[in-house]
C-alpha cells in the first residue's frame, strides 16, 4: 500500500502557489519561445558587428533551430531519466547560462555554438511547462490551464521581432539574450519552491544510442535543408539535394529502430492513437500555415511598403489583444462543448483572417492592415487549446512529456516547413507576376509612357526612369505574390476541417483527460 502511495501524483496546488506556479512557467515559456524569432530582425546588426556577411549571420536562427528540434522529442526520454521537476528547472538554469554566453560571444563561430546550446536546453521546457502547469490544476480546470500556457506560445514568436528591433535599435544586440537571464533566474527559483517536492518518479533507462545518433541526423539534416534551401535555389544545388537525401534515409532508418527498440529515445507508438496522430496533424499544419504568414506579412510591410522593423512589428503585436480575453472563457468552458467545434472555429476565423489579407494592395494603410490582425487573436484563442486537449486525452501520467514532446516537436518542424514554403513561393510568385506585368509595359502601352515621360521631365535619366518604373513593378508583383500566398492559405484552412473530426469526440471529459494524464 505505501509503495503505491509512494507514487501516486500530488495533488493540484490551491490558492496563491497555483497563482505563482502558473506565471513562473508561462514566464519560462515565454523567454523560451521568444528566442525563437527575437534575433530575425536583428541579424544585420549582429553580422555587421561580429564581422562576417548577412548570409553566415543566418547560422544563428539556423543553430537554435535544429538544436531545439533535437531537443524538444527527447522530453519524455529524459523527463523519466532525471525526474520532469528536475529536469525542467536544469534546462531553465542552462537556458540562462546559453544565452549569457551568446551576449559575450566575441565571434560568429562562438555565437553560433552558444545558440546551438541555447536551443537543446530549450527543448525540453515548452512540454515540461505544459504538464507541469497541468498537474497543478484540478481536472475541471484543466481547460484554464491550457489556456494560460496556449496565450505565451502564441503571443511570444509575433512580440519577438518587435522586441527584437526595439532592444537593437535603441540599446545592443547583445541584449537580447541578455534579458533572459533575470527571466529565467525568476522562473527556475520560483519554479523550485513550488515544484520541487512534486517530483515525477525516475526510472534507470538505458540509453538508446543509435536511436539519438540518427534523430540528430535527420532532424539535423532537414533542419538545414529548410533554413538553407532558399539561398542555396533549393534543389538545384548539390548541397541541399544530398541534405535531403540523408534526412529522408536517416528518417526511415529512425522509424525502423525507434519502432522495434525496447527503450526508445522517441516514443513513436503514440500515434497508434488516433486522436493523437490526428490532433498533432491538425496543430502541427495549423501552426505551419499560421507562421508561414506570420512570418511573410512582415517582409512584406518592410520590403516594399516602406515599414521599419518597429512598425511592422507594431502591426503584428495587437494579435494578442482577443486572444487574452478569449482564452480564459475557451478554458473554462472547454469540458462542456466538443473541442472540435472550438477548433473548426478556429480554422474558420484564420480562413476569414488571410482572405481579408489577399484583398491587400500596394494604398492600404496602417489601420487597413491592422484588422486582420486584431480578428485574428479570436482564431488564435480557440485553436491552441481544443486541439491540445483532444491530442493529450487519454493518455497515462507517464505518457504524456513524451506526447507533449512528440506533438511540439512536429508543431515546430510544421513551422520551419511553413516558414520556407511562403518564402519560397512568395518570391517565385512575384517573379511570374513581374514577368506578366512586365509585358503589359511595351511601348504601345500609354499609361507606362506617360509614366517615363513625367519621369524625364523630373529630370531623370533614361535608365534612371527605367529603374524607377521597374521599382514600382517590382513593389506591384511582390503584393499580388503575397495576396496568392494568402488567398491559398486561407483556402487550405478550410480544407483542414475534416481532419478536425477524424479524432474522436471529447465531451465533458475532454479537459478532464487531459488534465488526468498530467496527474
Amino acid at each position: 500500500m505505501s509503495a503505491n502511495a509512494q507514487h501516486l501524483p500530488p495533488a493540484p496546488l490551491e490558492g496563491s502557489a497555483r497563482v505563482w506556479g502558473t506565471i513562473a512557467l508561462s514566464a519560462a515559456t515565454f523567454m523560451n519561445v521568444l528566442d525563437t524569432s527575437i534575433a530575425n530582425v536583428s541579424l544585420p546588426a549582429i553580422a555587421g558587428d561580429l564581422g562576417v556577411s548577412p548570409n553566415q549571420g543566418t547560422w544563428v536562427i539556423t543553430s537554435f533551430a535544429v538544436a531545439n528540434a533535437i531537443g524538444v522529442p527527447l522530453t519524455g526520454w529524459l523527463a523519466q531519466r532525471f525526474g520532469q521537476v528536475r529536469l525542467f528547472i536544469g534546462s531553465v538554469l542552462l537556458f540562462v547560462i546559453a544565452s549569457w554566453l551568446c551576449g559575450l560571444a566575441p565571434s560568429m563561430p562562438l555565437l553560433i555554438a552558444a545558440r546551438a546550446l541555447q536551443g537543446f536546453v530549450a527543448g525540453p521546457m515548452i512540454p515540461l511547462s505544459q504538464s507541469l502547469l497541468l498537474s497543478s490544476y484540478p481536472r475541471a480546470l484543466a481547460g484554464l490551464a491550457m489556456a494560460m500556457w496556449s496565450m505565451t506560445t502564441l503571443v511570444a514568436p509575433v512580440m519577438g521581432p518587435l522586441l527584437g528591433g526595439w532592444i537593437t535599435d535603441n540599446i545592443a544586440w547583445s541584449w537580447i539574450f541578455y534579458i533572459n537571464i533575470p527571466v529565467g533566474i525568476v522562473a527556475a527559483l520560483a519554479s523550485w519552491a513550488i515544484y520541487r517536492k512534486r517530483e515525477t518518479e525516475r526510472r534507470s533507462l538505458p540509453i538508446d544510442t543509435v536511436g539519438l545518433a540518427l534523430l540528430v541526423i535527420w532532424v539535423g539534416c532537414m533542419q538545414m535543408m529548410l533554413d538553407l534551401g532558399k539561398e542555396y535555389d533549393w534543389f538545384s544545388s548539390p548541397t541541399i539535394v544530398a541534405l535531403a537525401a540523408i534526412a529522408v534515409i536517416g528518417f526511415l532508418f529512425f522509424l525502423a529502430w525507434e519502432l522495434t527498440d525496447e527503450h526508445p529515445v522517441v516514443d513513436l507508438r503514440l500515434f497508434a492513437r488516433r486522436n493523437f496522430w490526428a490532433g498533432t496533424l491538425a496543430v502541427s499544419l495549423g501552426y505551419g500555415l499560421f507562421f508561414g504568414n506570420v512570418v511573410l506579412l512582415p517582409l512584406w510591410l518592410q520590403q516594399f511598403m516602406g515599414y521599419t522593423a518597429t512598425d511592422a512589428g507594431m502591426i503584428m503585436a495587437p494579435v494578442g489583444l482577443l486572444a487574452l480575453v478569449f482564452s480564459p472563457v475557451v478554458g473554462k468552458t472547454i469540458g462542456k462543448v466538443d473541442p472540435r467545434r472550438y477548433a473548426t472555429f478556429a480554422f474558420l476565423i484564420f480562413a476569414l483572417v488571410l482572405w481579408m489579407r489577399s484583398r491587400f494592395n500596394t494604398q492600404a494603410d496602417f489601420g487597413t492592415i491592422m484588422v486582420p490582425t486584431i480578428v485574428q487573436g479570436v482564431a488564435m484563442a480557440f485553436f491552441f487549446i481544443p486541439l491540445i486537449t483532444i491530442t493529450l486525452s487519454g493518455l497515462t501520467p507517464d505518457r504524456i512529456p513524451a506526447a507533449s514532446g512528440l506533438t511540439n516537436f512536429v508543431r515546430i518542424t510544421a513551422g520551419a516547413i511553413g516558414t520556407s514554403v511562403s518564402t519560397t513561393l512568395w518570391e517565385s510568385r512575384a517573379t511570374l507576376h513581374h514577368a506578366q506585368l512586365a509585358d503589359t509595359l511595351g511601348p504601345n502601352n500609354t499609361a507606362a509612357q506617360a509614366a517615363l515621360s513625367g519621369l524625364a521631365a523630373s529630370g531623370f535619366t533614361p535608365e534612371q526612369a527605367l529603374a524607377q518604373l521597374n521599382r514600382l513593378v517590382d513593389q506591384q508583383a511582390f503584393m499580388m505574390a503575397a495576396n496568392d500566398i494568402f488567398w491559398g492559405s486561407a483556402l487550405l484552412f478550410l480544407l483542414m476541417v475534416p481532419l478536425v473530426w477524424l479524432t474522436h469526440p471529447q465531451r465533458a471529459t475532454g479537459g478532464a483527460d487531459a488534465a488526468a494524464g498530467a496527474h
